[in-house]
């Protein structure tokens, strides 16, 4: 969604902006061209391999951008508050990742129970597949997967790894198909699951939080908060933080009651109510693009 983004961003020559999900640099790329010849891009992301790929693609604006390896969920302590014209916050799992068998994020191909975007942390899916209890792993697939079978699946797994460890993605997807057959629907049924487990392995709710909150202290009055995302656990996550921040009151506790809300000034507007989907034709030469949509906020 490189075209939306930049209309979204709007990049001038004098803007500073932050891409906290660099990834192949595709955006920030574009973000830096736009903003030629004196735009200043701030980029990171907790893949060593995607910052190597960044650093060659963004070879060619030297001087104008800095990379640096770790959770956008720190920006705040990068960058100066009140500094930025933008930021971009492109969510979920790359394409270089998913096509890497031994980053063991996909199904589709066999490797190891993996799926850290940071391989300097300790957790990976193995360990949750084999050592997490079945409620908790109930809990997980279902408050991230969204798994119906949430709960009979677990008990599969708690079962199943008495005789043998879960080492392998393929292990483990075929144990879910056995229990959840396909029949005929389009997505594997260990599509919910994996989702789970990643979004776990790399706290991406709890990260998604702090990223949010740290990319409105970097922001100047004017500045845009663009975020892509690909489900909808974080799209709501996204669309109750520009609630919240864009209200003229405030509440306190934990029930919005009429009478006890105090004035407040708001600290964002919405740019669009509506969430931005990509072209057709985008979605057509890629087609994991289908389900990404991108919200954009304008701070006060």
């Amino acid at each position: 969604m490189v075209a939306e983004v930049l209309a979204a961003l709007k990049p001038r020559p004098d803007g500073r902006y932050a891409d906290g999900t660099v990834g192949g640099a595709g955006h920030a790329a574009a973000i830096l061209k736009a903003s030629a010849p004196s735009g200043w891009l701030f980029g990171c992301d907790r893949d060593d391999a995607a910052l190597e790929l960044a650093a060659l693609r963004l070879a060619e604006f030297a001087g104008r951008f800095e990379l640096r390896r770790g959770n956008f969920a720190e920006l705040a302590d990068w960058l100066e508050a009140g500094s930025g014209d933008g930021v971009l916050l492109d969510l979920g799992v790359s394409s270089p990742q998913l096509d890497r068998a031994e980053r063991g994020f996909s199904f589709q191909q066999d490797g190891p129970l993996d799926m850290r975007m940071d391989r300097r942390q300790a957790l990976t899916a193995a360990q949750l597949v084999n050592e997490a209890g079945a409620e908790e792993l109930m809990r997980l697939f279902r408050d991230l997967g969204e798994e119906p079978e949430a709960r009979r699946l677990a008990r599969a797994i708690e079962s199943e790894r008495r005789l043998r460890r879960f080492e392998t993605t393929r292990q483990l997807a075929e144990l879910i198909e056995r229990i959840s057959p396909r029949r005929g629907k389009r997505a594997h049924p260990a599509t919910r699951v994996f989702q789970a487990l990643r979004m776990a392995v790399n706290d991406e709710i709890g990260s998604l939080r702090r990223g949010l909150e740290a990319a409105m202290r970097i922001l100047k009055p004017g500045g845009r908060l663009t975020v892509i995302t690909f489900h909808s656990i974080e799209d709501r996550l996204v669309k109750e933080f520009g609630r919240e921040r864009s209200r003229d009151y405030v509440v306190k506790g934990e029930s919005d009651v009429p009478e006890l809300r105090e004035p407040a000034a708001p600290e964002l507007k919405w740019v669009s109510r509506r969430a931005v989907q990509p072209s057709p034709d985008e979605i057509v030469a890629n087609p994991r693009a289908r389900s990404a949509q991108l919200r954009v906020m304008e701070k006060m």
